[in-house]
């Protein structure tokens, strides 16, 4: 290996081909753009290939630059790996840094996380809430270790693997005594106001399968919205306010009443919730520990989403 290329060049270049753009990846490592710029010219020099194209409308890899990357990424999680086993067996404390998407932030995650402290008190457990897209981004860049959440699309999972913990569904919700309450069919939500999954929701394209099945148009007095706190306070406070959302988000809403769910079939949005790593990684002890962990909760009978009849 050429001994002028750094670390910092592999991973600005694996961050700048996994976001698609020198800004976005820019701002995912914390630098100014021209610095992350400068970084990819001098990669390119060393190398002695063109990687990337730059355009108006992002960065893509050349056919120099998509070989370059499998092996790139390779050498920083045999890097990482090595820095994790050392750390392990010098008896430093560890640090596990985790993705999570709502569903299972508020419903699977707290429990599993009490039971890996208790087990596991030297390691540091590092939390991330947001969107699928972004987390499984973070986690093919190396800032997150392990994802938890949907399955998504299969352009979203590449290089990445999947093991399912369990399944649940989408629901419709209202406040209790909300006149939604009473609404069966998805063309009569039109008249109130929908929360609706974004673009880069690992939902977003069931629910929209399911509209397409039932001949209901993309609703015109959508807000579209990933955040569950913004998605509680609104649906909580606006009784005009229709919800589509993961299961284990309102669980805990549904089971004491504050939300009810809508009379509909949503069985068609039922879907696998797991843990994401890196396809080529070896995880590392804290990992392995944390997915024990997290498959036996997920076993549990009451940590299970139970979808609607």
């Amino acid at each position: 290996m050429d001994r002028r290329i750094k670390f910092r060049h592999l991973e600005a270049f694996s961050t700048i081909a996994r976001a698609g753009s020198l800004k976005r990846a820019a701002e995912r490592l914390h630098l100014t753009q021209p610095a992350i710029s400068r970084t990819l010219k001098e990669l390119e020099d060393i190398t002695g290939a063109r990687l990337m194209e730059r355009s108006r409308s992002g960065a893509g890899l050349t056919p120099e630059g998509e070989v370059f990357l499998q092996f790139a990424e390779q050498c920083m999680d045999a890097l990482r790996n090595g820095l994790r086993s050392v750390r392990a067996g010098a008896g430093a404390a560890g640090l596990l840094r985790l993705g999570v998407l709502p569903s299972v932030a508020t419903g699977l995650l707290p429990r599993a996380a009490r039971h890996f402290a208790d087990a596991n008190p030297d390691v540091l457990l590092e939390i991330h809430e947001g969107p699928h897209k972004d987390l499984t981004g973070r986690l093919r860049s190396g800032t997150l270790d392990l994802v938890i959440g949907r399955l998504g699309a299969p352009e979203t999972m590449d290089g990445l693997s999947f093991r399912q913990l369990y399944s649940e569904d989408v629901v419709v919700v209202c406040r209790a005594g909300s006149p939604a309450a009473g609404i069966t069919r998805f063309a009569d939500l039109e008249a109130m106001r929908v929360l609706y999954p974004p673009k880069n929701s690992a939902i977003r394209s069931m629910v929209a399968r399911l509209l397409i099945a039932q001949s209901v148009p993309l609703f015109s007095n959508r807000i579209e919205s990933a955040s569950s706190s913004f998605g509680h306070a609104m649906v909580l406070s606006d009784p005009q306010t229709v919800w589509f959302i993961s299961r284990g988000v309102v669980a805990a809403d549904l089971a004491d009443g504050r939300l009810v769910s809508l009379d509909m079939d949503t069985g068609a949005t039922i879907g696998a919730v797991g843990i994401m790593m890196r396809a080529e990684d070896i995880p590392s002890a804290s990992a392995r520990a944390f997915t024990k962990v997290l498959s036996a909760q997920a076993n549990r009978g009451t940590t299970r989403p139970q979808p609607q009849a």
